[in-house]
Parts: C-alpha cells; structure tokens; sequence
C-alpha cells in the first residue's frame, strides 16, 4: 500500500524543512517499507522532492495571499510539499493526491489545516 510510502516521505520531507539531513541515515528511522513497489514510490517521491524543491516554493509562495513563506506551520508546508511533488512529478491522480494528503493533514495537523491545505495546493494545481 502506498500509504507507508507516503508518510514515510511526509516524515522526511518535514525534517529537511529544519535542517539538511543525511538521508540515508534518517531512512533507517522510518517505517519498513515491505513491498518493493512502496519503496519505489517513496525513492521517487524523494526524487522529484529534492529536484524540484525550490520551484514548488515558488509555487507556495506566489499563492500565499496575507502569510509569508516562513510563518507556515511546518508540518502543512510539508504537506503541501507532498502533494504537489506527487500530483506534478509522480503522476499520482489530483485527486487521489490531495485525498492522501488531507487525511494525514487531519491525522498530523491541527482541526483547520486541512481546509488551508486543500485551498492552497487547488489554487496551484488550478492555475497550470
């Protein structure tokens, strides 16, 4: 199941958000990734994360209307992240995409993070 995939990359990416981590050494924290398939998504997840990190900022921060870039909660910056780096890059449906992410913006997150969530990344994805 992709959703371990997913967190797992949830994780990383919100630790890179505080400090550059040594990746490897993290991965070995994480939850197992039992099936080759999640492991490949997470790695391709990670991939385009680390390729396209600065452009999907631009993207952020062209949206954020009221809010600068470092005033956001750090945990749905990296939710955000997610989503865009897999519904741009992964090929992973829109919609699937920002299912995923609001249930774990609402498992990890505060009560009205999801709704900020969901309004930034449709106004991204929208656009193009």
């Amino acid at each position: 199941m992709r959703n371990d995939a997913r967190v797992n990359a949830f994780a990383l990416i919100f630790e890179g958000l505080f400090h550059e981590c040594d990746e490897k050494l993290t991965e070995e924290n994480l939850k197992p990734l039992k099936k080759e398939e999640d492991k490949q998504f997470f790695d391709e997840i990670m991939t385009a994360f680390h390729a396209h990190k600065d452009e999907m900022k631009s993207q952020i921060e062209a949206h954020l209307k009221n809010f600068s870039f470092d005033r956001l909660f750090k945990i749905d910056l990296a939710l955000v992240f997610l989503a865009l780096t897999e519904i741009e890059f992964c090929g992973t449906p829109k919609a699937v995409a920002i299912n995923e992410t609001l249930d774990l913006a609402k498992k990890y997150s505060t009560e009205k993070s999801h709704k900020f969530i969901n309004g930034l990344i449709s106004a991204i994805i929208n656009e193009k």
